[in-house]
């Protein structure tokens, strides 16, 4: 009994132990993360912020073999926090216990999560602390997830030409396309200049995507906005939170499983991939044109018109 009561106040890494079953998992915890939040059911608790202390662990699949320090292959802790965020951002609730579900079930919409431990404690509210701890599995929210899961951001994609990064309007279309609601991010080609030429087409290859990130670098000095982004961490992450990138395609094109049959030098082509690998609602080229095979919807834009 005396072990019972000290893992109901235990924090949820332990519990998370104690019920782990013959199956461990990897886990992924955070501790000790205060927020100012309006939260509560009584009218005093309106139109006030109070303290509100966020622990969660999530157990996760294991990845399998060695690590390989990579970003994209683990969840990240950022994806905890931005849950936190996101939900504390969408609405006024009452009750914590309302609040530490939603958490979790953002959380385990992640592929890798398995079960999170949510607690959630109140701070100023008495002598001690205030709180509810859940524990929800992928399980519990069926096939709710996967609906939920349909609703994520289909971004448009858009190339420009050397032409374009070029042109005086470049901003314009920047801004033309950030108005609408997709996310917004930027592909571009080879630059118009020499590069080194490698004996071995592998090494070609990557020379290639390198002088593809430079010229990305070219067009974020050309806009302040635009901010040149190599993982799929960090692109879910700006398509969240309204950021402009400039997709940097070596670690992805080299990534993949399934990567793209065109060489680097087809950048168009590329881009075209790159549209469907992020599910985009539209490609937009402009200053070249589109692939007739296109696995998303493309158009193009003529330098010189919006």
């Amino acid at each position: 009994m005396a072990d019972e009561i000290r893992l109901a106040f235990a924090h949820p890494s332990e519990r998370a132990i104690a019920t782990e079953g013959e199956a461990p998992r990897d886990r992924i915890s955070l501790r000790d993360h205060v927020r100012e939040v309006e939260i509560g059911a009584f009218q005093a608790e309106r139109g006030h912020t109070q303290r509100v202390r966020f622990d969660v662990v999530v157990e996760v699949a294991p990845a399998g073999g060695l690590p390989d320090d990579d970003v994209d292959r683990i969840l990240s802790y950022d994806r905890v926090t931005e849950a936190i965020s996101a939900e504390l951002a969408a609405e006024r609730v009452n009750l914590l216990e309302t609040l530490a579900e939603r958490i979790a079930e953002r959380i385990l919409l992640e592929p890798q999560a398995m079960r999170a431990f949510v607690r959630i404690e109140k701070l100023d509210r008495g002598p001690g602390a205030l709180g509810v701890e859940i524990v929800r599995t992928r399980r519990d929210f069926g096939a709710h997830l996967n609906e939920v899961a349909q609703t994520r951001p289909h971004p448009r994609i858009v190339y420009l030409s050397n032409a374009a990064i070029a042109s005086d309007a470049v901003s314009g279309w920047i801004d033309g396309f950030a108005a609408q609601s997709a996310p917004l991010i930027l592909c571009v080609g080879l630059p118009d200049v020499a590069r080194p030429q490698a004996a071995h087409p592998l090494a070609q290859r990557r020379v290639d995507l390198l002088a593809i990130e430079q010229n990305g670098w070219v067009l974020a000095a050309r806009d302040p906005r635009c901010k040149v982004v190599a993982t799929r961490t960090e692109l879910d992450w700006a398509m969240k939170n309204g950021q402009i990138c400039i997709w940097a395609p070596s670690k992805i094109v080299l990534d993949a499983t399934q990567g793209p049959a065109s060489q680097p030098r087809d950048s168009v082509a590329l881009a075209s991939w790159f549209a469907g690998l992020m599910e985009a609602c539209e490609l937009v080229v402009i200053g070249e044109t589109p692939p007739a095979d296109s696995p998303v919807p493309s158009r193009a834009v003529t330098v010189g018109n919006s």
